[in-house]
């Protein structure tokens, strides 16, 4: 068992017997995933393009701040609050382990992290350690997918059993003999998966890894952000400003932000319901300002589809990769089992070395901000919807200041802001 030797006080010795991981290997690989993460996320190759690619990016400056000293502050917190999880869990096993030397772990991380080591070594040793979980883990996803197929075929072969129970001889067919052959082949690949994977691990021996893990990620994300100080400006000025992510809006704006893009992309097919689903869809604030807005909206000279949509992509291509990573990070796999049932190789290494960041989704994008874009986006759609269908039908497009679907804005129940 490899050991980085950090546990001072804590002695690494033999596990204990008949302590297997069992059913909450599961558990236990869905904190390894975590914790190997974040542990990319630290990578110098991830930190190159936080700084060179991530922080100046327009979603990023337009959204959440121009000031780049505010922004690192904003990652190094969000990367505590990721570690404050992961050990988190750590310590909850640890609290589980027969052995007492792993209970109170937070008390023994919070002090040790204060001690110099050299980190270099521990950056290797550690990256080796998770390169071993992982695998553990692979083999433990390939388990959980194979005993959801044990399941079905120990189903199917007590149902086709009772069914043969009622039927005479000539009727039985083999029907049960190819299911109990299946069955035994099943059961031989999955007691197989769990010799190989975290099922047959003892607790002890995984937290022996998981603490020095703990240890290195806590030194790391200081060596790379300096210490935390509770009393930052960037929480006094966060403080001012409300942002998407703590409101629980960051998923249902990024929603509306791809279907505004669905929209433009099928402005001249789209069925009017989905233009109205928009519309319903939309915050309550921005509804207000539109009734006022699409009054004074207008534009220099009448323009074309292909130039309306021009005008929206100057927003729409920096804004539409925000919101479908949002998305992305929102409905990511987040338990091991998951990922192991989408069955591919490709899915189960895209988990374990995930690089969407917190800050280039809508988490921490300014409220005030998001919603003038988004409703600038929503006044130039009623003016391309209108627009395609001019075209369509071969007439003019009327005004919009007069036009008879403004009046329906009043309406509470249902609203189309369109022509």
């Amino acid at each position: 068992m490899t050991n980085l030797n950090l546990s001072s006080g804590f002695v690494s010795g033999a596990t204990s017997k008949g302590n297997e991981l069992s059913i909450l290997s599961f558990e236990v690989a869905n904190t390894i995933v975590k914790g190997s993460t974040l542990m990319h996320s630290l990578s110098r190759r991830s930190i190159r393009q936080l700084n060179d690619v991530v922080l100046p990016s327009e979603g990023v400056q337009l959204l959440v701040s121009t000031d780049m000293d505010e922004l690192l502050s904003i990652v190094a917190d969000d990367k505590r609050k990721e570690l404050q999880v992961f050990t988190g869990e750590v310590v909850r096993f640890g609290n589980q382990c027969k052995d007492p030397q792993w209970h109170y772990l937070d008390r023994f991380i919070e002090k040790y992290r204060r001690e110099p080591t050299p980190q270099k070594q521990l950056r290797e040793e550690a990256e080796l350690m998770m390169q071993q979980l992982i695998t553990l883990v692979q083999y433990t996803a390939e388990l959980y997918h194979e005993l959801h197929t044990l399941d079905i075929i120990e189903q199917d072969y007590q149902h086709k059993r009772l069914e043969d129970g009622k039927s005479n001889a000539s009727q039985k067919g083999n029907g049960l003999t190819i299911l109990a052959a299946e069955l035994k082949i099943q059961k031989k690949i999955v007691r197989n998966l769990k010799k190989k994977s975290l099922w047959s691990r003892c607790l002890d021996e995984v937290m022996d890894k998981l603490v020095d893990i703990a240890l290195f990620l806590n030194r790391e994300i200081d060596n790379i952000f300096g210490n935390a100080d509770p009393d930052s400006e960037k929480k006094q000025s966060l403080g001012g400003k409300p942002r998407l992510g703590p409101a629980g809006l960051d998923l249902h704006y990024a929603n509306i932000i791809l279907q505004i893009d669905s929209i433009v992309a099928r402005s001249s097919s789209m069925p009017p319901n989905a233009r109205d689903m928009l519309y319903q869809n939309l915050p309550p604030n921005i509804k207000f300002s539109l009734r006022s807005k699409i009054q004074s909206f207008h534009v220099k000279e009448q323009l074309t589809v292909t130039e309306i949509k021009a005008e929206m992509e100057k927003t729409l291509q920096w804004l539409v990769p925000v919101a479908t990573i949002t998305a992305k990070a929102h409905h990511g796999f987040g338990w091991v089992g998951e990922w192991a049932n989408a069955g591919s190789e490709s899915n189960r290494k895209s988990i374990v070395s995930a690089d969407v960041i917190q800050i280039e989704t809508l988490h921490h994008a300014d409220k005030q901000k998001s919603e003038a874009y988004i409703l600038e986006l929503v006044l130039w759609l009623n003016y391309l919807v209108a627009q395609s269908k001019a075209t369509s039908n071969g007439g003019r497009l009327r005004s919009l200041l007069k036009s008879p679907d403004c009046s329906s804005l009043d309406s509470v129940d249902r609203v189309n802001i369109y022509q």
